[in-house]
């Protein structure tokens, strides 16, 4: 088993179905609380990803679900993590090599 101690990766991607024509708004809610909660993080067009403690991560999922649900008739929530048994996991490791190419 993964020891849970470790710095994971992980992303959310949060679609609200709802009768409500701005779904963008709703979307929106759960970026803001994950923007609001601290936690290191990258909006991105399909989806938003963050770097921290197992727990962590999973407490500001649930929080920007929660932030969601209210205001939809269903949502859809996907989630993608990356976690080591061994070494924490960084957004640097994956990326750095295109930092600052043309």
């Amino acid at each position: 088993m993964t020891n849970l101690s470790h710095q994971i990766n992980a992303s959310i991607q949060i679609v609200p179905k709802s009768s409500t024509p701005d779904t963008y708004a709703l979307v929106d809610k759960a970026i803001h609380v994950i923007r609001d909660s601290g936690i290191t993080h990258m909006v991105t067009p399909l989806e938003t990803i963050v770097e921290g403690s197992f727990e962590e991560v999973m407490d500001v999922f649930n929080q920007a679900t929660q932030a969601v649900a209210p205001h939809a008739d269903e949502v859809l929530v996907f989630i993608k993590m990356h976690l080591s048994a061994h070494r924490d996991i960084t957004f640097g490791e994956k990326t750095a090599k295109w930092d600052n190419q043309d």
